[in-house]
């Protein structure tokens, strides 16, 4: 193709883009990337690793692990943790985790996690820590935050951000939808001189059902990425992505109409379409700087399995975005 020609398509493209509705979503979704191998997972995290291999963590088990050589194909991998910490068990009979999340950071690798019990908020967030990223390498630090009965929020779904030589931590579910507290970027749990809970996002009907934050920079701006009605019933799930974004990582996020995320707002990013059922649960990762949108949805041609779903997430021109 000759340049004149390349020059043309890029401008089309880029013409295209802005076109895109602010928020995206409105008029149809890309199909997930493909994927093979064992893609079976709820609520997945993902990273590059340091030797340019690739893992997944997902709820379940011990945090059940899986690897690649090319972010395509998946393999089993055991569990990020060979030993249940005792503490689990305080907030989960079975010891069953949820919800990862996984960052690098400072020179090792960070993974915070959720234990409880369904459909309770007497909840904890943990925190492990590993100098390889790889399952079976993790040494628990214990919990971050917790919720108990008598709070108005509920500590799963954790999503931790860098900013500014501070160190905050998205997190919620339900209750009074998604809030964020300070952590201490040295031990990377709970700030002691930073304990107010502060409030990005909910709705104004019951069951308040928004959840599983993930907080991103891009440009000048915090987008606050969550999940939407109910996860975790195969083909009857209603899960699905919206967005916000604020000036300031602890907000106000706001939608591209202006309306507050605290007051029910929130661009569409992704639901169901085709056999894609349900999908949310999502993480957004860095790969050869783009940024690459992590979650899982239903599969309507296989029973409503959960499965593994990556899009790469751009943006628009006027900085909202877009699943690609």
């Amino acid at each position: 193709m000759s340049r004149t020609r390349l020059r043309g398509a890029a401008v089309l493209a880029a013409a295209l883009l802005a076109l895109v509705p602010s928020g995206a979503g409105a008029a149809g979704y890309p199909d997930p990337l493909p994927v093979a191998g064992d893609t079976v997972v709820h609520d997945p995290t993902m990273i590059r690793l340091q030797d340019g291999s690739y893992v997944a963590y997902s709820t379940h088990g011990r945090l059940e692990a899986r690897v690649s050589n090319d972010r395509t194909h998946w393999r089993r991998a055991g569990d990020a943790f060979d030993a249940v910490p005792g503490w689990w068990y305080d907030y989960s009979a079975d010891g069953d985790p949820w919800a990862p999340e996984i960052s690098y950071r400072d020179g090792r690798y960070w993974l915070y996690y959720t234990v409880s019990k369904w459909g309770s908020n007497q909840s904890a967030i943990g925190l492990a820590t590993s100098a390889t990223g790889r399952p079976g390498s993790w040494q628990d630090r214990g919990i971050v935050f917790a919720s108990t009965t008598t709070d108005t929020y509920n500590a799963i779904d954790p999503a931790v951000i860098a900013d500014k030589g501070r160190l905050w931590m998205a997190f919620g579910s339900y209750w009074s939808g998604i809030r964020m507290v300070r952590l201490d970027p040295r031990t990377g749990l709970a700030d002691p001189a930073d304990t107010e809970v502060r409030h990005l996002a909910t709705r104004p009907d019951l069951p308040y059902a928004v959840e599983a934050p993930t907080v991103v920079k891009h440009g000048r701006y915090y987008y606050l990425l969550a999940s939407y009605d109910a996860c975790c019933s195969g083909l009857s799930a209603t899960y699905r992505i919206k967005a916000g974004r604020s000036a300031s990582v602890t907000g106000p996020y706001v939608d591209s109409k202006g309306v507050p995320m605290l007051e029910g707002g929130g661009d569409l990013l992704l639901a169901a379409h085709g056999s894609y059922i349900g999908p949310g649960g999502q993480s957004v990762m860095k790969d050869h700087g783009r940024d690459v949108l992590v979650y899982h949805y239903y599969d309507g041609e296989d029973n409503g399995v959960p499965k593994l779903g990556l899009n790469e997430l751009r943006w628009s021109r006027d900085g909202w975005p877009v699943v690609g």
